[in-house]
C-alpha cells in the first residue's frame, strides 16, 4: 500500500524557514520532519512514498537525489576521469520515492487528485507533511479493512484549532467542518487510509479536502475514525519545532519507534 505525503504548501505559518524551504524539509533532530513521517510509516513495512510537492519542490527533489550522499560512506576516485562514487556498507532505507509537482497553489483535494496516475486502482494511505504522531499504522489499516467505508482518519482529541469532526459510537463519522478558533475538541490528525473512490469526491485544483469531499463522505456514512489516545503533534510554528527538538534531543521522542 503506498503513502502519499501533502508536501506542497506555502507554510505561511512558519514562515521564519518556509521563506527558505517547504514546511516539510524543516530539521528536528538534523532531519527534515518529512523524513521523520516516512520513517513512521516504513516502522511497519510500508515503503512505497508519493509525495505531492509544490512551493520549492527542488528543494524535496535535490534532498532526495542526494540521499545517498548523507546516509552511506562514499568513496571519490578521481584517477580514472570518472567522477563515479562508491557506496560503502549501504544505509539507506528501501523506500521507492515518487515526487509530484502538484502545482504552486494547488488545494490538499487538488493535489492528491493530481497523483491518482501514480495511485491507480487500489487503496492507500494518506497525510500531511507537518506532523508526527506514534499511531499504530499497521492496527489503522487493519480497522479500515475492517468496516468496508471509502475514508478512514485518525482521530486525536486535543485542544487545539484543527477540523472538527462529530462521531457516533460506532465511530462513523457523521459530520466535519473546519476549524473554530474556539474549538477544544476531537480533531483529524491525518494519517488515513483511503479506497480509491475517494478519487470521485475530487474535481479541480481548488478542491480542498478537508470540506467538500470530507463533509459529503460524512453526509454518506463513508467516513470512519479511528481513535488515537498517544501522541500526536503538528509543526506550524517555531515553538513547536522546539518541542520536537527538545524530544528528540531527549531520546524520548515517542513517534520515534525505530532504530537509527
Amino acid at each position: 500500500m503506498k503513502v502519499v505525503i501533502l508536501a506542497g504548501g506555502l507554510g505561511t505559518r512558519f514562515s521564519e524557514e518556509s521563506q527558505f524551504k517547504p514546511k516539510p524539509m524543516i530539521e528536528i533532530g538534523g532531519m527534515p520532519i518529512l523524513w521523520h513521517i516516512m520513517k513512521e510509516y516504513s516502522y511497519y513495512g510500508f515503503n512505497e512514498f508519493v509525495i505531492c510537492a509544490g512551493y520549492k519542490q527542488d528543494i524535496i527533489k535535490n534532498w532526495f537525489a542526494n540521499y545517498n550522499l548523507r546516509k552511506n560512506d562514499i568513496t571519490f576516485d578521481f584517477r580514472s576521469g570518472i567522477n563515479q562514487p562508491v557506496i560503502h556498507y549501504q544505509h539507506s532505507e528501501p523506500w521507492v520515492v515518487t515526487i509530484v509537482d502538484t502545482g504552486l497553489h494547488t488545494m490538499t483535494g487538488g493535489r492528491i487528485k493530481r497523483i491518482q496516475p501514480y495511485i491507480g486502482d487500489e487503496p492507500f494511505m494518506m497525510t500531511y507533511g507537518d506532523g508526527v504522531c506514534d499511531v499504530d499504522i499497521a492496527k489503522l489499516v487493519e480497522f479500515h479493512k475492517s468496516h468496508g467505508k471509502t475514508a478512514t482518519l485518525t482521530a486525536v482529541t486535543l485542544a487545539q484549532d484543527k477540523g472538527v469532526l462529530v462521531l457516533e459510537q460506532n465511530n462513523t463519522v457523521r459530520a466535519f467542518r473546519e476549524k473554530r478558533r474556539a474549538d477544544g475538541t476531537t480533531i483529524n490528525a491525518g494519517y488515513m487510509v483511503l479506497q480509491p473512490e475517494i478519487f470521485n469526491y475530487l474535481e479541480g485544483d481548488d478542491t480542498v479536502f478537508e470540506q467538500g469531499p470530507m463533509e459529503r463522505l460524512a453526509d454518506e456514512g463513508q467516513l470512519m475514525s479511528y481513535r488515537h489516545n498517544g501522541y500526536w503533534q503538528c509543526m506550524d510554528t517555531k515553538h513547536e519545532r522546539d518541542i520536537l527538538d527538545e524530544l528528540l534531543a531527549q531520546g524520548i521522542a515517542p513517534w520515534k519507534k525505530w532504530r537509527d
